[in-house]
């Protein structure tokens, strides 16, 4: 018997992933860029047994807890499915036979737009391929992590600054470490619960836009325009970029067949105070993934002036306070 323990985090996009061109390997049909994440993360404990028959346990810890060791109950069938099927795929891989217990924890909201399949299926690709005794290099990890169908898994599997897809296979590629640039991302919270779309039927239904090749053809220079602005640690340029490109994100959603609206009423509120904000001489730039929830880019200078007019946001139940972060880690208590 075997075991490991990861943490992985979340990642927020600057440069969107939307739409694919192999729904069930999560390849995707244009290129991406994104900021690895610190306190928002997946911690997945994996325990292989050698030889052992039957199916794979999955629990989840209890996210009210606020322990080292929460309470661990059996998952939902519809989170445990596509777990399994992903241990099913990294044993092939490996070459090895036997059985898993899984337990995980997220230390933010599941499925509300904020990337927690990117962190979970992170933090299950590395864990597992531990306990499996089966090393593979970070772009390996990144292939592995997107064939579980969670693209963005692809750029979780290591810090700082990553780009995707970037190399052979798909794999995503480190642009820039994480002492590069300090930026922080402060996520006003108007939503904790799970999105009525899932991101997987969103990229389905991508292609449906009128506007979505027009999209797709400009998002390379839009990805070299991103990486110079960040090399270059242009604040305003990149900012600029970042908006522009999650409301072309959200013009694709909302003129895909049929359309999707994922923005709430305290979503454009939370905009506005981020235009507000910005008029004030404080330079913030908003950006959204596939949910209701805003992260708004700034330097750390700027992070407590914001998290406060976030705050004040009628609609806001929370606000979430993080930045760049350096990747997984193995040096974090176990959940089993």
């Amino acid at each position: 018997m075997t075991k490991a323990t990861v943490e992985a985090p979340s990642n927020i996009a600057f440069l969107k992933y939307w739409g694919v061109a192999d729904l069930e390997q999560a390849i995707p049909r244009g290129p991406s860029l994104s900021m690895t994440l610190h306190r928002c993360a997946t911690r997945t404990t994996a325990v292989f047994e050698e030889g052992a028959t039957g199916a794979d346990e999955v629990l989840l810890a209890d996210t009210t807890a606020t322990n080292d060791a929460p309470e661990l109950s059996p998952a939902p069938e519809a989170f445990a499915a596509p777990v399994r099927q992903h241990l099913s795929r990294l044993r092939k891989v490996a070459g090895r036979t036997g059985t898993f217990t899984i337990a995980t924890r997220n230390s933010f909201p599941s499925a509300a737009g904020l990337a927690s399949s990117a962190s979970g299926f992170a933090a299950l690709t590395l864990a597992a391929l531990q306990a499996l005794e089966h090393p593979v290099s970070p772009a390996e990890a990144s292939v592995l992590a997107r064939r579980s169908g969670s693209g963005s898994a692809a750029r979780s599997v290591m810090g700082g600054y990553v780009a995707w897809p970037e190399g052979p296979d798909h794999a995503a590629a480190q642009v820039a470490l994480p002492d590069h640039w300090d930026l922080r991302d402060v996520i006003a919270l108007v939503e904790t619960t799970p999105k009525k779309v899932s991101s997987r039927d969103g990229h389905r239904r991508a292609p449906t836009s009128p506007f979505f090749e027009q999209r797709i053809a400009h998002l390379p220079a839009r990805l070299e325009a991103m990486e110079g602005a960040l090399q270059n640690r242009d604040f305003a340029h990149l900012g600029t970029l970042i908006e522009r490109d999650s409301t072309e994100l959200h013009l694709i959603t909302m003129s895909s067949v049929p359309p999707i609206f994922y923005w709430a009423p305290a979503t454009l509120a939370v905009l506005e105070a981020v235009r507000a904000v910005r008029a004030d001489g404080v330079p913030a730039y908003a950006t959204l993934d596939a949910g209701a929830n805003v992260h708004v880019i700034c330097e750390p200078a700027q992070e407590d002036t914001v998290a406060a007019r976030l705050a004040a946001v009628d609609g806001v139940h929370r606000v979430l306070r993080d930045g760049v972060g350096v990747g997984p880690r193995t040096d974090v208590p176990a959940l089993l």
